[in-house]
Order: C-alpha cells, then structure tokens, then sequence
C-alpha cells in the first residue's frame, strides 16, 4: 500500500471498513504516516451539487501534482446495507488516474453525515500518500455536524432557492463552516443566499484578530466557474490554520473526542467478551423500562464485572 498499489490499498480500506480483526493492527501500522494531509470535507443539502464539486476540486489537485484520496459518503441500500455508489459512478472516467483514489462508503446507520469507520478509512488513505483527502458527507442536513470534527477545512454547500432555509439551517451545518460555497451560482436568487449568509455571520460576528473570516464562494459546478477560487479559500484556511499552532490545537479537541469515542468502543468490546450478551442486555432493557431495575446502579456493576473478570 505504501509502495502505491491501488488493490492493496482498497483492501486495506476493506478491513477497515468492514472492523475486521486485523484493523487495529493496520490503523497502528498506518499511524505514523498520518497527520501531514489536508483533510476537506464538503458538507450540505442534498442536491446541492457536493459529489460535482468534490470532482472538479479532485481534478485541480491532481493537475497541481497532489495525490488525492476522495470518500463519498451515500446513504445506506435498503436491502442490501451497502452504499449505493452515485458518487463512484459519477467519477468513473477518473478512475484509471493512479494518483487518485475514490471510496464510497455506507453509513450503515450512522447519524452525523458519516460513516462510523470515516475517520479510520481517511487514515488509511492518507497513509497511502495521498496529499489531500476530500470527504463528501451523505447530505443529512441540520445534523451534519460530525465532518467539522474530521475536516481541517469545513465547506458548507448551498444552492440558490433555499429560501428560509438557510435561516433553519443556522444551528447546525451553518455554524460548521470555514468555507460557504453558492453551488449552480447562474441561478436566479444566489444573490439573495450571499445577503442572508452575509447577515446571518454579522449577526454572531466576532471582531477579534485571531478569528477565522468565513469567506463566500460563488461556484458553478458543471462549468468548474469559481472552482479555483474555492479551491483557493480552502487553502488560504489551511495556511491560517497552520499559524500560531491553531492545527495542532485543533487536531488535540478532536483526538480527546475520537480517544473517548475508542476507549468507550473497546469497553463495550471487553463486556461483550466477558458475558454480556445481546440476550441480557436486552433483559436489563426490558427491565429499566418495566422500572424494576435501575439502570445508574446496573453500568457500574457491569463494569466492574469487567474487570474482576480480566483480573482473574
């Protein structure tokens, strides 16, 4: 995978993916080879033209030399559990570019606009090489917010004709933005969405030096129009993030969170392991529910059978 083989890289992204037992062994591996990459996310509505953006940002950075890694995010199949794959389909013709690499991935369920192995496959990739790794969250809406913990840089896409949506999108994806992109710009109303951003950042406008000004992009994704100047706002967000320490700072929120999120997955591995069965625990569902068992006093002496058991 390191050497730049494409089939070792997918597999590896497979297991991954997949949470086979090999994976911890292969995210360590890949660790020390991490930490370097510009991660980009790009979130928002669906149909606000995400997976056209995404593709156009690939093309400059591979025509700027940078290896770059793409994960598309689709809603879970019905029927099948899988990814539906329009992202893939979408950018099939680049396929045959070695120094790019697509992945669509499932949420299988996972809330937040990302798949529950997101972060661990993004390793992965830019453990392969990859420069620069953009992530196109499903497009969930309002609770999109999980890619601003992932992402150095935060694009949240917006299209003309949302009307008062961007006024109940504020409390959420709003607020995630480092970059806004205007998507299909050459349509009636994208003024009117850069006055209602524009008034809604005065609103909670904060004057002070060291605070990141959110800059307003027009793109028009089918043309690649205003692409490069987006391209150009992520960047610059990456050089201000860069000074003064604010990555670093920026990357320690965001491993305390994924460090508790690990700790949390490996304790409830260990009390499977040491008889917590999917029967008893939906006994003692059952019973906090009926309101004969409490449920406060039931955790701890779960935990603690944990390890008295491995202490034996």
């Amino acid at each position: 995978m390191r050497a730049g083989d494409v089939r070792a890289l997918a597999r590896a992204v497979s297991l991954v993916e997949n949470a086979a037992p090999e994976a911890a062994e292969l995210l360590s591996a890949c660790f020390p080879y991490t930490g370097k990459a510009l991660h980009v996310g790009l979130t928002g509505a669906p149909g606000a033209g995400k997976s056209t953006l995404v593709d156009r940002l690939a093309r400059m950075w591979r025509e700027a030399g940078r290896r770059v890694g793409v994960i598309a995010v689709d809603p879970s199949s019905p029927y099948t559990g899988g990814a539906l794959l329009g992202d893939r389909i979408r950018m099939q013709e680049r396929l045959g570019d070695d120094g790019l690499y697509v992945r669509s991935m499932a949420t299988r369920g996972s809330l937040g606009g990302l798949a529950g192995t997101t972060a661990d496959v993004a390793q992965v990739i830019e453990a392969s090489g990859r420069e620069v790794v953009l992530i196109e969250t499903v497009g969930v809406g309002q609770d999109e917010v999980e890619i601003a913990r992932l992402a150095d840089v935060t694009v949240v896409v917006l299209v003309p004709g949302m009307g008062d949506d961007v006024q109940s999108l504020k409390a959420g994806i709003m607020e995630i933005a480092d970059v806004f992109a205007i998507n299909k710009a050459d349509r009636e109303g994208t003024d009117r969405v850069e006055k209602e951003i524009s008034a809604m950042q005065s609103l909670a406008s904060n004057h002070e030096p060291d605070i990141w000004s959110v800059p307003v992009v027009k793109t028009i994704g089918t043309t690649g129009k205003g692409v490069d100047v987006l391209q150009a706002a992520i960047i610059r967000r990456w050089d201000w993030l860069a000074e003064d320490g604010r990555l670093r700072a920026r990357r320690q929120i965001y491993w305390r969170e994924r460090i508790e999120g690990m700790l949390r997955q490996a304790l409830l591995k260990e009390a499977r392991a040491h008889g917590l069965s999917e029967t008893e625990l939906a006994q003692h569902a059952d019973r906090a529910a009926a309101g004969s068992e409490d449920p406060y006093k039931l955790v701890p002496a779960l935990v603690e059978r944990v390890f008295k058991a491995r202490g034996s």
